[in-house]
Order: structure tokens, then sequence, then C-alpha cells
């Protein structure tokens, strides 16, 4: 018999990413990427200059993030510990919103704070993606873990019978992101994994949300 499935996000939900990228930004840019809403919904301008940066140069900083300062990144508080639980009787699998160069480089980064995880890149809505690994490992039941409402409607879109859990491990960030539980693209809204945890393993185990 199969084994049940765990598809889960990276950044913000098994690791601080926004904290760490707005801390680079201000240390070698001296730009000011404030925390107390969407990060990526404000105007961002270099020193000198009042032109905001366009979304590409927004995307191109990011990328720049991730080419040298993913030794940055910390743990989201449980996740390690939870991947770990849920890893004795379930497949847990990482689908992250990176440029697939950056797909060793991540599992890499992963098994260093202790989460040894198969990971997928993808570019776009994850749906897709998501339904491709869930016919590859063909379980007997799947939960799909991410911070952002569209990915969770993607996925309601593609894998309409997939479990979904909309976790923001950021609490800077969280309140101020839409929310896919209230948009009804969610099964369940948690962020923290002291709570998540029981939900997953009783989603995986049976109980449905």
């Amino acid at each position: 018999m199969s084994r049940p499935l765990v598809v889960t996000d990276c950044d913000e939900v098994l690791l601080h990413m926004v904290r760490h990228f707005g801390a680079w930004l201000r240390d070698a840019h001296g730009m000011d990427f404030r925390l107390d809403g969407n990060p990526f919904a404000q105007d961002l301008t270099l020193p000198g200059s009042s032109e905001p940066l366009s979304y590409e140069d927004k995307w191109r900083y990011l990328d720049m993030f991730f080419d040298t300062e993913m030794a940055r990144q910390t743990a989201i508080d449980g996740a390690v510990a939870a991947m770990n639980e849920l890893q004795r009787d379930a497949d847990v699998v990482v689908l992250t919103n990176l440029a697939d160069r950056y797909n060793a480089s991540r599992a890499a980064q992963l098994q260093g704070h202790g989460i040894t995880a198969r990971v997928f890149t993808n570019q776009g809505p994850k749906g897709p993606a998501l339904a491709r690994i869930v016919a590859e490992y063909a379980p007997s039941r799947a939960v799909f873990v991410d911070d952002l409402a569209p990915h969770l409607a993607s996925a309601a879109e593609h894998l309409p019978d997939i479990s979904r859990l909309h976790l923001c491990g950021e609490p800077a960030v969280a309140p101020h992101i839409p929310c896919a539980f209230a948009d009804g693209h969610a099964h369940a809204r948690i962020d923290t994994w002291a709570e998540a945890l029981p939900w997953v393993l009783e989603t995986l185990h049976g109980v449905k949300p």
C-alpha cells in the first residue's frame, strides 16, 4: 500500500526568508524593506534615487539573495521536528518557487537544518506541479502546505480532493496576507507547527478536515 504524502512549501513554511531578505537589503543595499504588511507590495528605492524598483528588479534582488545569502535563513519554529515526525510514516517533499538552478542548493540548505527531503523547483502557480508530484507518488492520502493563498487556490483547481493547509510562519507577515481558508481554497489556516502538526497527522490518518 502506498504511503501518505506531504507536499510543503519552504520559505515562510519551513524557513524564514523575508526577514533575512529585508536585513540583507538594508545591510548591503541601503533599502528599507518593511515587514508590517505585504513586503513585496511596497515600493523599494535605491539610496539617492526617487524611482521605485520595477517588479523585474525586485525579483532580480531576490535572485541575488538566493545566489549568495541562503545561509542567513533560519528555521521556522517547530518545522524541523514536524518534518521529522511526519517522515516516520509519510513521504515528505518540498515544492518551492525557485528557478531550477537552485534545486540542489535548496536541498542542501534544508539538509543543513536537519530536513532531508526531495525538492521540486517550480515557477508560477503550483497546481500543475503539485498534480505531477501526486501522480508520481500515488499516495494513500496527501496534504499540501503553503503560505500563499494563490498557490492553495491553484492546488484546489488542479487537485480538488487534496487536503490543503494555509500556514505562514512569519508573524510579521501572516496577519497581512490573504487567507486561503477564508476564501474557501484551504481546509485550515494554522500559522504555527505546534498546532499544524496534529492537524496534518490526523488528516494523513484519515480524519478529513
